[in-house]
């Protein structure tokens, strides 16, 4: 994805809002053993790309002056209550050396899942994003998490996920495994189990629990 970026030479906060007041967003540009170089771009372009899941998680061209600089989004600094871009910092990207990312994941084959066909449930989406480490050349714009095996009561976690070629997960590289989806059933669907489950369970109680019949006393018979 190409975006437009200009050399901004003029900075400071009076700056900055008169840069807003103009359409435009004031920005930086830093990394690769390069000095952070300040740059301002269009207001309108870039809050339609960032509207795009691809702009936030795949390597990007600056046209910087009309030359093309390869570069991540790294930070967006938005109006609290207004849609506007207030800063925007991008890191450049050396092709020789791995990048720390946050991809997307999306969900596929939840509605023909066992746990949701066999039994009714819900699935619940406990990551909808994952931090991985590539080279840039192998960033993916997002990664597909297959949901066709998931069973209810069960989770699907981290290290069950096919890796694409290239990338690794940064939180199973520390040795965690995260849950990422489970299939949950609803909660009228458990209340009603577990009244179903509470007659049945009490007619199991052995016998040897139960209290025995008091005798009644013998007609005839004088009390002592």
């Amino acid at each position: 994805m190409e975006i437009e970026v200009t050399k901004r030479t003029v900075q400071g906060t009076g700056a900055s809002r008169r840069l807003r007041h103009n359409g435009r967003v004031p920005g930086i540009l830093y990394g690769a053993g390069k000095d952070a170089l300040a740059i301002e771009l269009d207001h309108n372009e870039l809050f339609h790309k960032l509207r795009q899941e691809a702009f936030h998680a795949s390597v990007l061209t600056l046209k910087l002056d009309g030359e093309p600089q390869p570069a991540l989004l790294r930070d967006v600094q938005m109006h609290p209550f207004r849609a506007i871009v207030l800063h925007v910092d991008f890191q450049r990207v050396d092709s020789s050396r791995k990048i720390h990312m946050k991809v997307p994941l999306h969900f596929i084959n939840g509605d023909i899942s066992p746990g949701v066909k066999l039994s009714g449930a819900n699935i619940s989406h406990i990551l909808n994003e994952v931090e991985v480490l590539c080279l840039p050349a192998d960033l993916p714009e997002f990664i597909e998490v297959d949901l066709k095996d998931l069973t209810v009561g069960h989770s699907l976690h981290l290290s069950d996920i096919k890796a694409p070629a290239g990338i690794e997960f940064a939180a199973v590289v520390k040795g965690d495994n995260p849950a990422v989806a489970a299939a949950v059933l609803p909660r009228a669907a458990r209340v009603e189990d577990e009244e179903t489950a509470a007659p049945v369970a009490a007619a199991e109680v052995p016998a040897a629990n139960q209290k025995a019949p008091v005798a009644a006393p013998e007609a005839g018979k004088d009390k002592k």
